[in-house]
């Protein structure tokens, strides 16, 4: 299997300076995917930008994996509120008009 879009687990450990068991952690919350290719693990390039918000939660405010996990559901909730909201929005202006 090609590693073209993916990068080597390691390399995102090393770079954040964060152990592997907190990725392992992640995964079994299902917030990330980890792909075993070569007897290494790999992270999807298009996971990156939640994966680095996730680093800095952790980093910087020290959030545990399990608040992580709480904060990124409630992120979710917030954008599915929001579409709903712009919807709506849009619906009424065909009525106003």
């Amino acid at each position: 299997m090609k590693t073209d879009n993916w990068i080597l687990l390691q390399t995102i450990s090393s770079h954040y300076q964060i152990e592997l068991s907190f990725f392992n952690h992640l995964q079994d919350l299902g917030l990330i995917e980890i792909e075993v290719m070569e007897q290494s693990p790999y992270v999807n390039e298009n996971q990156m930008h939640n994966l680095e918000r996730m680093i800095r939660l952790h980093h910087e405010l020290e959030v545990n994996p399990e608040g992580i996990d709480v904060v990124f559901n409630l992120l979710q909730k917030i954008e599915h509120l929001q579409k709903d909201l712009m919807i709506a929005q849009n619906r009424l202006r065909l009525y106003e008009n």
